[in-house]
């Protein structure tokens, strides 16, 4: 952190090129940079400490709790939200969870902020202790909240380095968080993915957007669609687009995205991605993947660079995997590359790669 931006953001793209340095046709158009602070609109904080006096922020070697409400990444709308958190955690006695006694109710508070304003509140308890005080304090809660916020409790009652576990209940009548991103209305669940850059999440769309555009093709696969940002962004008057994504909440939130739009040749299935492509019996004339840091699976590979697939968008967010995937589709002419600094002030970055199957 104590590097000029600049300079990190030199020193991605140089990590980038050397990484994919095999790759000779492949050209680098400039960076996308962040904002260098208050960038991050989501906070997953730790809650520990005792009632009268919370931490709210993470946990030390020991599992003591490290105050994080001033860390200058985090939005200041998030920022703002702290003491609220603070002040209903005494008024409403909510005892902290102490991990290393593994005693206490209150494990977690994530926040995620909207680029509209509004946040979502997502309280993580270990059991149902002190639900019905969180249920009955909900409307002088909302009352501190933005329009259009969404408040829920997560419960984790396993003792184990997780941030939330299965069950969710939704205490507001609103059940999703909307984003307005490019245009593009988009929903995000309580349990749902959504990057934590809002301003360089609506660049990527952009720029895929307009590698799918110039190419104009009929049919478009987005895999690892999560809540559909890809194919929202791609879907075009005759063009057909499906959206894979293995989580059932993100698939329902890019359904409400795309019947908001009138999308009707918009399609979004809860399925693992390789499951699909291998067993789909076509192929579309593009793809856009954006897989977790493990990169695509070997087989989804093969099948791609077998397939008549004609075009390939690859999203990164780990470029070492990326590389190892790119020989792996040997069939394909990677042709652009572009660093997106979604994570400033870290050593990592997305990276956004256009390929083209190559001329027999």
């Amino acid at each position: 952190m104590n590097v000029p931006y600049l300079d990190q953001l030199q020193g991605k793209v140089d990590h980038c090129q050397h990484l994919l340095a095999d790759f000779d046709t492949l050209a680098f158009l400039p960076a996308q940079p962040s904002n260098e602070a208050g960038f991050r609109n989501k906070a997953k904080m730790v809650i520990s400490g005792t009632t009268a006096q919370p931490t709210i922020g993470i946990l030390d070697a020991e599992g003591h709790g490290v105050d994080l409400r001033n860390c200058g990444v985090i939005d200041p709308a998030l920022r703002a939200m702290f003491p609220v958190i603070e002040r209903f955690i005494r008024e409403l006695k909510l005892i902290p969870y102490d991990v290393p006694k593994r005693k206490g109710e209150l494990k977690h508070v994530i926040l995620t902020l909207s680029d509209t304003g509004a946040i979502m509140v997502r309280w993580v308890l270990r059991t149902k202790k002190h639900f019905v005080a969180l249920r009955s304090s909900l409307p002088q809660f909302v009352e501190q909240l933005p329009p259009g916020s969404v408040v829920s409790v997560n419960f984790l009652p396993e003792h184990k380095a997780v941030l939330e576990g299965e069950e969710e209940i939704i205490l507001t009548r609103r059940t999703t968080l909307q984003f307005e991103l490019n245009g593009i209305p988009m929903h995000l669940r309580p349990q749902g993915f959504f990057q934590t850059n809002t301003q360089i999440a609506a660049a990527l769309y952009r720029q895929a957007a307009q590698w799918i555009n110039d190419v104009n093709p009929e049919s478009v696969w987005d895999l690892y669609s999560g809540v559909g940002g890809f194919a929202l962004h791609s879907a075009a008057p005759g063009r057909a687009v499906y959206g894979i994504e293995t989580s059932s909440e993100a698939v329902e939130a890019a359904k409400t995205s795309a019947a908001s739009l009138g999308l009707e040749d918009a399609h979004f299935m809860a399925q693992d991605a390789t499951e699909f492509a291998l067993n789909a019996g076509w192929a579309p004339d593009a793809v856009i993947v954006n897989p977790p840091r493990r990169g695509i699976s070997a087989e989804l590979s093969q099948w791609l660079n077998d397939s008549d697939v004609e075009h390939i968008i690859y999203s990164s967010c780990n470029a070492q995997s990326l590389a190892r995937d790119l020989k792996r589709l040997s069939n394909y002419t990677p042709q652009l590359a572009r660093v997106m600094d979604m994570f400033p002030q870290t050593n990592h970055y997305e990276v956004i790669v256009k390929l083209q199957r190559s001329a027999a």
